[in-house]
């Protein structure tokens, strides 16, 4: 991973910048470039958003075409992809650099690096990993993708918001990676509130139950881990654990939640999945297996 340390001194080539997005994320953003030394322009569908980094030293555009037009770099921090096509559909985009750090999906993002070409501009996307709170901090990330040779001449000021990490020419796999991330974040996340849930009505708190909930996080690694090269390897084998056994204990959690007397939906489905494979006949075998079940299509026996 191309891991850098943020707060990068601004050079002559990159010492300006525009943020289209005017949300916590663009406001944090255009924060850091400010303190970083940049010279900034931003710009918001509503008004009010910038008052404070003008107060700062950045310079309010007039319209998000004129945003563009007063630096080489705009860097996007919109609701999606589409509201881009809002902002931006009567600028005059030629020799421009659009970093769309905007959430949305990996062909959404291809569709948009095409949008810019088309126009004249040279395209990345970016999926951020932190909340508006991490953007200038240590630690924080960013995937980047789209053309190598823009993302190496932009990499300095991109860093300031967080670490870059690039992760090639395709347009759609800063998102990718993403939504990977979000995909484990999210699920994970709303087991914290099952699990609050099933706590409250044991008479339990949030404060109880968080330093466990800490050491389960911090196992997960190991699992991960561990069982990313055997999956690559396609090698199932129920040496150290077998679907049968993880699925009597998706049993008892489901049971335990509804005992409780819970919303067990999310549970429920969770349990379907691990009987399925069960009943495909893949019981003796890793809990991996459920894999090919996710992916569409029964796995080969």
């Amino acid at each position: 991973m191309n891991q850098v340390t943020t707060g990068t001194t601004p050079t002559a080539a990159t010492a300006t910048v525009s943020v289209v997005g005017l949300g916590p994320m663009g406001r944090a953003m255009a924060a850091a470039y400010l303190d970083a030394g940049y010279e900034v322009t931003v710009w918001n569908r509503s008004p009010g958003k910038d008052t404070e980094l003008v107060a700062r030293g950045a310079r309010r555009a007039g319209s998000a075409a004129d945003a563009v037009a007063a630096s080489g770099l705009t860097v996007l921090s919109l609701i999606d992809v589409d509201a881009m096509y809002t902002a931006l559909g009567d600028a005059d985009l030629g020799g421009r650099v659009l970093a769309n750090l905007s959430s949305d999906v990996p062909d959404k993002a291809r569709a948009a690096a095409r949008w810019a070409q088309e126009r004249g501009a040279s395209y990345l996307t970016g999926g951020v990993n932190v909340p508006p709170s991490g953007i200038g901090r240590e630690g924080s990330s960013v995937f980047i993708s789209g053309p190598e040779e823009v993302y190496a001449a932009h990499r300095a000021a991109l860093d300031v918001l967080a670490a870059t990490d690039y992760r090639g020419a395709d347009a759609g796999y800063a998102q990718l990676y993403y939504q990977l991330n979000m995909i484990m974040f999210w699920t994970a996340y709303t087991g914290w509130y099952q699990a609050l849930a099933v706590a409250r009505a044991n008479g339990l708190t949030a404060a109880d139950i968080v330093p466990y909930a800490g050491y389960t996080a911090d196992t997960m690694r190991g699992f991960y881990e561990g069982s990313a090269p055997l999956i690559d390897a396609d090698a199932h084998e129920g040496t150290h654990q077998r679907l049968t056994m993880c699925a009597a204990s998706v049993e008892h959690v489901l049971h335990t939640a509804a005992d409780s007397g819970v919303d067990t939906g999310i549970l429920t489905a969770h349990a379907d999945l691990y009987r399925r494979g069960v009943a495909a006949g893949f019981g003796a075998d890793s809990s991996s297996r459920l894999i090919g079940l996710l992916s569409g299509a029964a796995p080969a026996a």
